[in-house]
């Protein structure tokens, strides 16, 4: 212990002492990190419009203005097709989300700062995917409520219902790896948004999301009923029993679009998983 002198007093100065370090697993590490990124949108609810206000204005904006040129043989009518196509572009845009977050923590040192703390290097990545996938239920929650005030409804039992739900999760979990290669890849925002922005907009419309893939040229309507999305979009939409007739000779996904989700899930997260990962390690090891 040392003496500082004040004006002929000496006064003792405690030994600082050095912070006991716990350790921890890995996912205690993850649930803080997502904790903080919950914080941060608590700080900054605009973060939330993507998945409240941006739905909504979709739901709004198909269903009362283009809907009323899309008719759809279908006991609820457009209004309730509708929905399942919404919330499908909702959870493929979850991968917009984990890209801009993770570049922002880049281009700010943030996970820098988490690396250089005794914790396991994948919590980084395990707590932003945690909290992506929060983000995204939050707008599923609002899309639901608001298809209920439009008249869209489930037509299946509890089991269907949920299977439903489960793969748009699912389908937003496959989504957080691509986020997370482009994130990691790109150098900063603006390059995220421009490549994202260019990537999923095109891959969500042409598809079956908003209107029947019927009357769409043949190269068109090709692409479409091959597009991961539409198999998603389908398999929502029979499971809640707001499904469209399929044409004659519509694209093998379409037929079996719960059985096609799960596989695209599947072959998505066994080949980008693994390439985010290096992407990401590579990146933060510079």
């Amino acid at each position: 212990m040392t003496n500082i002198d004040r004006g002929q007093r000496l006064i003792p100065r405690p030994q600082l002492e050095r912070p006991e370090i716990v350790q921890t697993g890995v996912l205690r590490q993850s649930l803080s990190i997502t904790r903080r990124n919950l914080i941060h949108i608590k700080r900054m609810p605009e973060m939330l419009m993507d998945v409240t206000i941006q739905p909504v204005m979709f739901v709004l904006l198909f269903a009362f203005v283009f809907g009323s040129s899309i008719s759809i043989e279908t006991e609820a009518g457009y209004k309730a097709w509708l929905l399942g196509g919404i919330m499908a572009q909702t959870v493929a845009f979850s991968s917009f989300i984990v890209a801009v977050g993770l570049t922002a923590d880049l281009e700010k040192g943030i996970v820098d700062r988490m690396r250089s703390l005794p914790i396991n290097p994948a919590s980084v990545l395990i707590g932003r995917s945690i909290s992506s996938l929060m983000h995204s239920s939050i707008g599923l929650v609002v899309m639901s409520l608001t298809g209920l005030l439009i008249g869209w409804r489930i037509n299946t039992n509890v089991a269907e219902a949920a299977l439903g739900y489960l793969l748009l999760v699912g389908w937003g979990f496959a989504m957080i790896w691509i986020g997370i290669l482009a994130g990691s890849a790109m150098r900063s925002v603006e390059a995220v948004n421009g490549v994202m922005f260019a990537t999923m907009f095109p891959i969500t419309f042409l598809a079956n999301t908003f209107a029947p893939t019927d009357n769409m040229p043949p190269v068109l309507r090709t692409i479409a009923e091959w597009n991961p999305i539409s198999s998603l979009t389908q398999a929502v939409r029979e499971l809640w029993g707001n499904d469209y007739p399929l044409r004659e000779g519509a694209a093998l996904p379409l037929q079996h679009p719960v059985l096609a989700t799960m596989i695209w899930i599947v072959v998505l997260t066994a080949v980008v998983a693994p390439l985010a990962i290096r992407t990401f390690n590579k990146r933060t090891a510079s």
